[in-house]
């Protein structure tokens, strides 16, 4: 029961698309063997990359889950870093020989059989990456906390890099698969009624060139994350402004808010209106920590207080009764 507890608060969007890439992986690498076309093994090298990526992430999403032992106590909330940074080897490799095998059919290229098994495949591919994409970018603009969506592939984008690091990576993993599936039947199609052979070549490095984009994109982003970064402003403000709403709050002497996977450690010293007492003060303190870990997201609290030095501090935001 714990167990499934566990994994019901596993990144959903990265389990989804696990489970829809296996597929798409599986009668791809059947219509490539089949038909002997590079695309296709190309992008069936893509989708089992992305399966094994995002089954590794999901795993990893669920461990971060896991409540802090005394061994462990903030957590394990960089654990998803982690499993994303071998998820970006696993990409890496993938996109190393879908690149290597492109280069040969470049060089000799050949003909393929069974275009409409191949095209109907394709299709499929373009559908289930594209809802599995779609799903993606509603979690990021729900994780975000974004108001006003407008154009959701464009908020989507806006927004991605407050998202959680496995939401991160199964969206820029599904662009990839979904233009890659775009890119695919343009290269099959070229090949078979304008006999530019050469394009099953190209449209494979191509492929293999996007993958390695998002390689570096992700690990770029779960490196910083495994060093430990800051939270965006977005977030600093928001517990700013929860801090100075209570009317014994003068201003925030300092604070610093660390981002660990989807998790925010908050170290914060607030000042106190002059005149309370040693145990209203302490109450303060207790009220306010308790509010700030109401929010999903924030773990830990580190809240320090002090009296009023009469000097603002918190830029624009400081109070004086």
């Amino acid at each position: 029961m714990r167990l499934l507890t566990l994994l019901k608060k596993g990144n959903v969007s990265s389990g989804l698309a696990a489970i829809g890439n296996l597929a798409i992986a599986i009668v791809k690498g059947i219509v490539a063997a089949i038909s002997g076309n590079g695309t296709m093994f190309a992008t069936a090298m893509h989708s089992f990359a992305d399966t094994i990526n995002q089954t590794f992430v999901y795993v990893g999403s669920v461990l971060a889950e896991m409540k802090p032992t005394k061994r462990f106590p903030t957590g394990f909330g960089r654990v998803i870093n982690i499993v994303c940074m071998i998820a970006v080897i696993v990409v890496t490799v993938m996109a190393y020989e879908t690149i290597k095998t492109g280069w040969e059919l470049f060089h000799h290229p050949q003909e393929s059989s069974d275009f409409l098994l191949n095209i109907i495949v394709l299709l499929l591919s373009f559908l289930i990456d594209g809802a599995i994409l779609l799903k993606t970018m509603k979690e990021i603009v729900h994780e975000a906390r974004v108001k006003k969506q407008g154009n959701l592939f464009s908020s989507a984008f806006t927004h991605a890099k407050k998202a959680a690091p496995a939401t991160k990576l199964v969206f820029y993993e599904d662009i990839v698969a979904t233009l890659g599936a775009v890119f695919a039947i343009a290269g099959i199609v070229l090949a078979q009624f304008f006999g530019v052979l050469k394009a099953d070549g190209v449209v494979s490095i191509i492929i293999g060139l996007l993958m390695l984009l998002v390689a570096y994109r992700v690990g770029y982003d779960n490196m910083i994350g495994l060093i430990g970064v800051a939270a965006p402003a977005e977030v600093e403000e928001r517990i700013a402004k929860t801090l100075l709403a209570d009317s014994c709050v003068v201003d925030i002497y300092g604070m610093r808010v660390v981002q660990e996977g989807r998790a925010y450690h908050v170290d914060v010293t607030v000042e106190l209106k002059k005149g309370l007492t040693l145990d209203e003060a302490d109450d303060v303190k207790f009220k306010l920590t308790d509010t700030l870990l109401t929010s999903p997201n924030i773990t830990d609290v580190m809240l320090g207080i002090m009296e009023d030095n009469d000097i603002v501090t918190w830029p624009n935001e400081g109070k004086r009764p």
